[in-house]
């Protein structure tokens, strides 16, 4: 955890120290990368000062144990905890009448597949979406998931509570964290960000980014192409 009291030493002197160095590089090019580690070491530091803000959030509001269908049958919120006091919910857009989900929730939600049991050694965590269980359960079949677990919404009471249904009655994604202390259920944060706090030329999306492909993608010369978004299949 990043010591806000202690004064920390500048993250231009940090770069500077760096010996870091790659065979052939231009004394051009190391200036603008000591530059620019300076910022990196900065955006470190405001990224641990956001979770240090969001860790100190009062107490949520109190939940309903909304009820799902798991992949086990009926169950409800209180139950998704298992023996864990914080719950992790990923809202997926993948409604009724979706012929075939949403590629970028897809995208992200293949990823974590490969980090579902590390996360769930810390949290419970959890995929709800509107589709019946039956659906939900053919896809992950059909897309090798393998530890994530996922729950069907049929009665829509969690996905409207909780932002998941767009006003045309489509889905919006959405991640929202729940905490069970002393025995209530409560929301401790939800992911904010929407079109209405996009910068202009951007996607409206949440920081830090969830979808580790960007996080690539932005280390790299192209960056994130603003014409370009993941595929469910690119016909291998």
């Amino acid at each position: 955890m990043l010591d806000t009291n202690k004064a920390l030493p500048s993250a231009q002197a940090l770069a500077g120290n760096c010996k870091v160095r790659i065979p052939g590089e231009s004394a051009a090019y190391r200036k603008a990368r000591t530059a620019l580690l300076a910022e990196e070491i900065e955006l470190r530091r405001q990224i641990e000062r956001v979770a240090e803000m969001r860790r100190a959030l009062p107490p949520g509001a109190e939940v309903k144990n909304y009820r799902f269908v798991g992949e086990d049958g009926p169950t409800d919120l209180a139950a998704m905890f298992g023996d864990k006091q914080t719950l992790v919910i990923y809202t997926y857009m993948y409604g009724p009448q979706r012929e075939k989900p949403c590629p970028m929730c897809t995208s992200l939600l293949s990823s974590w597949d490969g980090e579902a049991n590390d996360i769930m050694q810390n949290v419970a965590l959890a995929v709800t979406a509107r589709s019946p269980i039956e659906r939900l359960v053919a896809f992950k079949q059909q897309r090798g998931w393998r530890a994530l677990k996922l729950y069907s919404d049929p009665s829509e009471e969690f996905s409207r509570d909780f932002h998941a249904v767009g006003a045309n009655g489509g889905d919006d994604a959405g991640l929202h964290v729940f905490t069970r202390r002393d025995g209530a259920l409560r929301h401790f944060w939800s992911g904010e960000m929407d079109f209405s706090t996009a910068d202009p030329g951007q996607d409206p999306r949440g920081a830090p980014d969830l979808m580790p492909i960007w996080t690539v993608l932005d280390c790299t010369p192209e960056g994130r192409k603003p014409d370009w978004y993941p595929k469910l299949d690119y016909g291998r």
